[in-house]
């Protein structure tokens, strides 16, 4: 299978995808490394998580190489290398104490007689199917944990961005005794690792995950989902909205727009509409493309080649209904495909840059009159991700946030879920399913509960259950 190449657009790579029977080797080898795994102490497995990190980072220049081949950006690369490091640190400190407070002690039962002690058993093989916009930190962010918790770890990344599997087994094949592996492979592989594995964690889009969820519903395996977002900022009348128009940016296109929760949807006041417009369209005009320098400028181009297609079609399908493009709008080709940040103005909720995921550097600009409007706006559509609101204080932007139908809310700021792993969050609506990813139950959600009932005193004989029979008749 041939890969394309974001910067340049041509097919310089290849991958060999597994076939079931090959993939079921795979599984197979990582079930019998996790029974020696999970008999180790939390304490033991994070040192060797620790270790691996240590690992992974002396091979971090291969690594990077290959990302940066895989997306079209280099800054972003360096820092999903670094980021694996921060990780699988949270991780090594955090899960020997999440494990043992889970855990917990023995306790006495409401019924008399009978004290409980609980186990955590984990799932022998979480099944990872990750997505192209960061190939590496999305790949590992569910593994990592499932690792902590004694469990084996299949992960199948997106065949968009494949380069990076080869540098990081090779780095993997210097701690052999870590039960992870990654395969390459198309939607075809992912559909066959979800019959392989007893829980499937998934990131991608809606309709993939439709998929995913009905196939995991198939194998009697339980699924989380990381879907797609449409994420709402709202501006107050009382913020700066210069530093707003610089949040709003910053939100929208870091990584050229491609990222779950970028801001896709603002709402200011119409109070302060004018400044905010003009503060945005010139820091949007200045950002500058990294096409001719790697190096050198903040957005990179479109990972995927359908995606600058969905995009386009998004912004041309909003000028045809009477938005108006201010910056921006056009699809450059300069080997590979880029968008300079856009905005739009007269954008009305029926449009499709208004109701679907962009997953671009599009920032569509309406203006409000009253908070219970921007709300109210600001909610509609099938997603509920995150979002953010922006305000004078922090008390007034928290009390408007209150009103979003959304799992996270930045506050003063946009988009903090990129940066923050340890606050729990769920999706509402269309944007995921399950425990959440973040936070202690990142890790939690890969145990199956068990506990042990002990007799403390006589067990009952066949007649005392009589005995309580007729007494409750």
């Amino acid at each position: 299978m041939k890969v394309r190449n974001p910067r340049t657009g041509e097919e310089d790579y290849a991958i060999a995808p597994l076939d079931v029977a090959a993939l079921r080797e795979v599984a197979g080898d990582l079930r019998a490394r996790q029974r020696t795994w999970a008999a180790l102490t939390a304490e033991a497995r994070a040192a060797r998580l620790s270790e691996t990190a240590a690992t992974i980072a002396r091979h971090g220049d291969a690594l990077a190489e290959a990302l940066t081949a895989d997306t079209g950006r280099r800054a972003a690369s360096l820092m999903e290398v670094a980021g694996i490091g921060r990780m699988s640190a949270h991780w090594a400190a955090r899960a020997p104490e999440v494990i043992a407070a889970a855990v917990g002690g023995t306790r006495p039962s409401a019924t008399p007689g009978i004290a409980i002690t609980p186990r955590l058993v984990p799932y022998p093989l979480v099944g990872v199917i990750s997505p192209w916009n960061f190939p590496l930190i999305l790949a590992l962010i569910d593994a990592i944990p499932a690792l902590a918790a004694g469990c084996a770890v299949l992960v199948k990344p997106s065949e968009v961005t494949p380069r990076f599997i080869r540098p990081l087994m090779a780095a993997l094949d210097e701690v052999a005794d870590v039960p992870l592996a990654l395969v390459e492979g198309d939607g075809a592989t992912g559909a066959a690792l979800v019959g392989v594995v007893d829980y499937v964690c998934f990131t991608g889009s809606v309709a993939t995950g439709r998929k995913v969820a009905a196939a995991a519903a198939a194998a009697f395996v339980p699924a989380s989902l990381e879907l797609g977002g449409k994420d709402p900022m709202i501006v107050l009348a009382s913020a700066d909205p210069v530093a707003a128009a610089g949040i709003a940016l910053r939100a929208s296109v870091v990584n050229a727009g491609q990222a779950c929760q970028s801001i896709e949807r603002v709402y200011v006041a119409r109070a302060i509409l004018a400044p905010f417009l003009d503060a945005l369209v010139a820091q949007a005009g200045a950002a500058r493309l990294n096409a001719e320098d790697i190096g050198r400028g903040e957005i990179g181009p479109f990972i995927f080649a359908r995606q600058a297609e969905i995009v386009q079609a998004q912004i041309d399908d909003a000028v045809a209904r009477g938005a108006r493009v201010l910056v921006g709008g056009r699809v450059e080709r300069h080997g590979g495909l880029w968008l300079r940040p856009t905005v739009l103005v007269d954008v009305t909720p029926d449009m499709a840059v208004m109701r679907e995921e962009t997953f671009g550097p599009v920032i569509p600009v309406t203006p409000f009159d009253s908070v219970e409007e921007a709300l109210a706006l600001a909610n509609v559509g099938e997603f509920g991700l995150s979002g953010a609101v922006i305000a004078g204080t922090t008390e007034e932007a928290e009390a408007v946030g209150a009103g979003l139908e959304v799992g996270a809310i930045s506050i003063n700021d946009g988009a903090l879920t990129a940066m923050v792993w340890d606050a729990e969050k769920n999706s509402f609506g269309l944007s995921g399913m399950g425990p959440s990813r973040m936070g202690d139950s990142g890790l939690t959600r890969f145990f199956r509960r068990r506990s042990l009932l002990r007799q403390t005193g006589q067990a009952l004989p066949l007649a005392a259950y009589a005995e309580d029979a007729a007494r409750e008749g």
